[in-house]
């Protein structure tokens, strides 16, 4: 989150001022002289209120009172918890558009190429779609103002493109093979936010689910893709939650009670208020108690994935495959600052069913907390489970009896070691500079007759990225700035072609289509589909049947 930069003055001031100014205006009181009665939050505040009201009537330089509060309140936050944190206005409302499952705007996927917008790919049933804009074009203006060539932010494309349902802007697009802008007037609409990326059948009896986040929408998506691959024929269920940040508590525990059976506890919280403290148990039939599970996380599973994937392997329910979770167990509330601006204030932990904590120890050293990952890798950690250090005061058992770890994240039943054989940083930058699509959206250009009747499985069977596409990747990084390393190329090259199939199949074709091939060489995916016969063993034994 940025916030505006202090001037040298301002930064020079003692953090207690800020903390006064902050304070005092979050608080939003005015108080009398507190009299001597002992109530030290009385006292301390009317101090605070004391100290801004000198710096803002006596201090020598011109002090911008709204950036010492955005400053003040995220440096008071960051001695609560890691997560406890501040959303200015400005950023409020786009933040929770993420949570929401839609927001209102044009409805385009889009990238910055160059200083440039260019629109990735028009959502369906989006009004941008229903106009006619294509992926490849490239918006110059809006509303009359020159946005390309400005150093424009992926901030700034949200504040110009988003805007209420039914309000109109005027783009102006470049598009190839066109020698004059193309004018629209895109009414904006909602446009739907989905969580599932992917929902497909893997073959006769395995169906896959992708979550990416949980939002408002979600659980209304799961149960969706669940209806539909069981009428497909789906028996067993690959629950991928890798890389899942989190988000709502509420689409977790439904979700987790689609696959427990009845009066299984799936989370507790609690807190140092009493309303915090909370249980959440399976309450409904649901529609996947019978088959085998194998769930997928890794080290980017965090808080409300690892409430799913800590309540399937406490209740012996789901096999657990993949690398140890982030370990994010705190409860967040929202609260709305009259300005428009959000507090989202930790009021509890989260517990699994076996009494777990899933939150990792964070003391007092912020820095410490954020470089974790980093901190596993260079341990060892991803590469060996061995490397693993489990505190023998944090044991705990599964309703059948099995031994599982508290400290901090959910430790898989089967660890997989991270591959970093084909992998490179160069290969890593030439994506994140978006030489791919650049490459992507050129080629398709040129070759659209060649994909216009071609299925996805003879995509997949007989379509190969050639080393003629490689090269003009690295030229167009080059173009980018990005210099070339021919070691790491040709590490990386056979990975480098599987990836850029992969995306490039989302562009002709869906998400379920990246996703069949980027799984191709997901280490994790590729393991849990070996294991079904532990997860229906571990699931359907006498032992957890009498459990549930």
């Amino acid at each position: 989150m940025n916030t505006p930069k202090n001037t040298k003055a301002q930064i020079r001031l003692p953090i207690i001022l800020a903390l006064a100014i902050s304070a005092g205006i979050w608080i939003g009181a005015t108080f009398a002289e507190p009299q001597s009665d002992g109530n030290d939050l009385k006292a301390a505040l009317y101090k605070l209120q004391e100290i801004i009201t000198y710096i803002d009537r006596d201090y020598v330089d011109t002090v911008n009172t709204t950036q010492l509060v955005e400053h003040g309140i995220e440096k008071m936050l960051e001695e609560l918890d890691p997560h406890s944190s501040y959303i200015p206005a400005k950023d409020a409302e786009l933040a929770q558009s993420q949570l929401d499952g839609e927001f209102d705007g044009i409805g385009v996927e889009f990238g910055i190429l160059r200083d440039t917008i260019y629109v990735v790919a028009p959502l369906t049933g989006g009004p941008s779609e229903k106009l006619g804009i294509q992926s490849g074009d490239q918006i110059i203006k809006v509303d009359g103002e020159t946005v390309a060539g400005t150093g424009v932010t992926n901030r700034d494309v949200f504040d110009l493109l988003r805007g209420p349902k039914g309000s109109v802007v005027n783009v102006a697009i470049k598009r190839k093979n066109n020698k004059d802008l193309i004018d629209y007037a895109i009414t904006r609409d909602k446009i739907p936010q989905y969580s599932i990326n992917a929902s497909y059948m893997i073959n006769d009896e395995i169906g896959y689910v992708k979550i990416t986040r949980f939002a408002a929408t979600t659980y209304d998506e799961f149960k969706e893709s669940l209806m539909d691959l069981k009428a497909q024929g789906m028996t067993k269920l690959v629950l991928d939650l890798q890389g899942n940040p989190g988000g709502y508590m509420g689409a977790a525990i439904n979700i987790a009670d689609e696959i427990l059976a009845d009066n299984a506890l799936i989370v507790s919280q609690k807190g140092k208020v009493s309303r915090y403290n909370q249980k959440a148990f399976a309450m409904r039939p649901g529609l996947f108690e019978d088959g085998s599970v194998v769930v997928l996380i890794n080290e980017g599973s965090a808080s409300a994935s690892e409430i799913v994937a800590g309540a399937l392997q406490d209740n012996d329910r789901g096999l657990i495959v993949g690398r140890r979770s982030f370990g994010k167990g705190l409860v967040q509330m929202p609260i709305d600052l009259a300005d428009g601006a959000e507090l989202r204030l930790t009021i509890a932990r989260y517990y699994t069913p076996s009494g777990r904590s899933i939150q990792k120890p964070y003391g007092e050293n912020s820095e410490e907390y954020s470089m974790d990952w980093i901190n596993r890798f260079e341990h060892g950690e991803f590469f060996s489970a061995d490397s693993i250090e489990f505190n023998d005061t944090l044991k705990y058992q599964t309703t059948k009896g099995r031994t599982v770890y508290g400290g901090g994240g959910i430790m898989p039943d089967y660890f997989v070691p991270m591959d970093t054989s084909m992998s490179s940083a160069y290969v890593n930058r030439l994506f994140g500079t978006d030489s791919h699509r650049e490459l992507i959206l050129d080629y398709l250009e040129k070759n659209k007759s060649k994909f216009e009747n071609m299925s996805f499985e003879e995509y997949y069977n007989n379509f190969e990225v050639s080393d003629k596409m490689l090269q003009q990747l690295v030229a167009i990084g080059e173009r980018n700035k990005l210099e070339f390393d021919e070691k790491s190329f040709n590490k990386s090259k056979s990975y480098l072609k599987t990836l850029l199939k992969a995306h490039m199949s989302r562009n002709i074709y869906d998400d379920d289509a990246f996703y069949k091939v980027i799984n191709d060489i997901n280490e994790i995916y590729q393991q849990g589909l070996k294991l079904f016969d532990e997860a229906e063993s571990l699931a359907f034994s006498p032992e957890a049947q009498e459990n549930q």
